[in-house]
C-alpha cells in the first residue's frame, strides 16, 4: 500500500488535467458562437456575394445578461462566416449621462 498510494495520487491528477474548452471570449479559432452570434444554430442562409473574400464583417447584439457583445466575423472563400473574435462590454455602471 505504501508504493501504490503515490501512484494513486499521479493518476488522480492526471485525470484531473483535461482540455481547456474553448473560450468565449477573445480571439481565435476555436470560439463558438453564443446566443445572438450570426453563425449560432448554423450559417445564415444568405450569404455576403458582393464582399471580398476575407473582408471583416462586424456584429453586436445584448447577450442573455444585457451586456454587449462584439464580434466579428470574417468572409471564407465558399461565402460562409468564421467566427473569429467577441468582446464583451461589462459595464456594470450603465450609461452616467444622465
Amino acid at each position: 500500500m505504501k508504493h501504490a498510494s503515490p501512484a494513486l495520487l499521479a493518476a488522480l491528477l492526471l485525470g484531473a488535467c483535461t482540455a481547456t474548452p474553448p473560450p468565449s471570449v477573445g480571439y481565435g479559432r476555436y470560439l463558438e458562437p453564443i446566443p445572438g452570434s450570426i453563425t449560432y444554430g448554423g450559417q445564415p442562409r444568405t450569404r455576403l456575394t458582393k464582399a471580398p473574400v476575407g473582408s471583416i464583417v462586424p456584429h453586436q447584439f445584448f447577450d442573455n445578461f444585457g451586456h454587449r457583445v462584439y464580434e466579428t466575423y470574417v468572409i471564407e472563400p465558399d461565402r460562409s462566416l468564421r467566427l473569429v473574435g467577441r468582446r464583451i462590454d461589462y459595464d456594470i455602471f450603465g450609461d452616467m449621462d444622465d
